[in-house]
């Protein structure tokens, strides 16, 4: 995907999630596509547009993908599937995969000196999702995480409050790479994997890798997550892990849903969380 598809995905993303809030806030009464789009300032015909480019599938497909039932159907088919896919991590051969990710633990002393030593390299860029910051060390993507209507110094202070003592430079042109291959399908299958350097408890790597194996179209519950690690009594626990997972999107926490079939909450926000299992479901659909 050429840069300039990303400004224009990013651009269309506003739109997405402005549409998604709206339709949140009106779900009892089911909002059709001409309230939508007025609500968004466009014609039904170049809202049909936007959304296809943005996601290639019609806005009424991917709100089918977004509904309680859909997520039901989804835990429900996990329910009994859930432990074979988070051995095996992958759908089968074929399929379109998610990105193969490995992932790499801190030593504990790198954890307890929060990067003495380490120099980290960031840069903002645009995805599916909205602009997002990225930042790398010599052994992977160490931070990702999604601008939001603050702006771009808050997630600057979170970066820094975790990894205090490392050397931070702002080099875009040396993260812009991960960004294709993270957002890119098509580089998937033919790109090597993506590495992540990860600092957390040991109980919060253990979650974090479990993510890792939850295949694309694919949603779990916290409770069937807890489960699988070997803690089935420490769902809090578990989704307090899910939270503070420091890579968004590449280790994919929005695919942790409640039991009770509702999204819960997203460090990115509710309707990003939405927009990212719509545009994955539209992936796996088209296999």
């Amino acid at each position: 995907m050429k840069r300039e598809d990303f400004t224009q995905a990013c651009r269309d993303y506003a739109r997405v999630e402005k549409a998604i809030a709206f339709i949140e806030a009106r779900c009892d009464r089911q909002p059709d596509l001409k309230q939508i789009a007025d609500h968004v300032g466009l014609s039904e015909y170049h809202f049909q547009r936007l959304f296809n480019r943005w996601v290639g599938i019609s806005p009424k497909r991917f709100l089918q993908f977004l509904t309680k039932e859909h997520v039901k159907r989804l835990l429900q088919r996990s329910a009994s599937l859930l432990d074979a896919a988070l051995d095996a991590g992958l759908s089968g051969p074929g399929r379109l995969h998610d990105l193969f990710v490995v992932c790499e633990a801190v030593t504990p002393g790198e954890f307890k000196s929060k990067g003495k030593g380490l120099t980290i390299t960031y840069g903002f860029h645009d995805s599916p999702f909205g602009e997002c910051l990225i930042a790398i060390t010599a052994r992977g993507i160490c931070w990702l995480a999604f601008v939001k209507n603050e702006g771009r110094p808050p997630l600057l202070a979170e970066l820094k409050a975790v990894w205090n003592n490392a050397r931070l430079l702002e080099r875009p042109a040396a993260t812009a790479p991960l960004a294709a291959r993270i957002y890119d399908p098509s580089l998937r299958r033919r790109s090597p994997p993506v590495s992540v350097m990860v600092a957390g408890t040991n109980f919060q790597i253990k979650v974090w890798e479990a993510l890792l194996r939850i295949p694309l179209g694919t949603v779990v519950s916290y409770e069937d997550l807890a489960r699988h690690i070997g803690f089935p009594k420490a769902v809090r626990a578990v989704g307090n892990a899910v939270g503070r997972n420091p890579v968004s999107f590449v280790i994919p926490c929005h695919r942790v849903v409640r039991k009770c079939a509702e999204f819960g909450n997203y460090g990115g926000g509710a309707a990003r969380k939405k927009a990212m299992l719509g545009w994955e479901a539209s992936l796996a659909a088209e296999e």
